[in-house]
């Protein structure tokens, strides 16, 4: 039995969730989200908990368990408290900007560019170097904050670029011979 599709999902006060067929349907204090799920798992309410239940162990039903099951918490916590993603700038002269409720980034190249929210999207900018992607849907919020940090990957030997917060990025030591090379 997968051990992350048989824990059950407790479900907040305040959150409604609606089981029609392979539909799921949870709105909560945040927005409401919905999502077809495989037809064969079978997502069961009871005492304001969810279950996950797979009819066999076929291959398939396995491998479909344990990722309905973190489908639907991830829908549960999103109608709860919401996503959100970190997004740190570093270079000079890169900088973030909100412009109405679009992004606009100017990343060193001879233009600016301007990302736009796809619905239920926003973009937070404390200061022109941090940004945020903030959603309820777990899956759109990771990728718009991917495609943002698509516009200037980071590089590896100055560290220039669009990086998600805490991302490491690995370094390379620049050119050997500068220091100490032929005569």
């Amino acid at each position: 039995m997968s051990r992350i599709g048989r824990l059950p999902i407790p479900v907040p006060s305040g959150v409604n969730v609606k089981i029609d067929g392979p539909a799921i349907t949870v709105s909560g204090p945040r927005g409401t989200l919905s999502r077809q799920l495989h037809p064969e798992i079978l997502v069961a309410q009871e005492d304001g908990t969810l279950f996950v239940r797979r009819p066999d162990e076929d291959k398939l039903h396995r491998e479909l368990h344990g990722l309905t099951r973190t489908l639907v918490a991830n829908m549960v916590e999103g109608v709860t408290n919401g996503y959100r993603k970190g997004i740190e700038i570093t270079g000079v002269g890169y900088r973030a900007v909100k412009v109405g409720n679009k992004l606009q980034l100017n990343l060193g190249y001879s233009h600016p560019i301007e990302i736009e929210p796809p619905a239920g999207i926003s973009f937070e900018v404390e200061n022109p170097t941090r940004l945020a992607v903030v959603g309820i849907d777990k899956e759109l919020v990771g990728q718009v904050a991917a495609r943002v940090r698509a516009t200037r990957k980071p590089e590896p030997y100055k560290g220039k670029g669009v990086r998600y917060a805490g991302e490491k990025i690995r370094r390379k030591a620049g050119k050997a011979g500068k220091i100490g090379g032929k005569k």
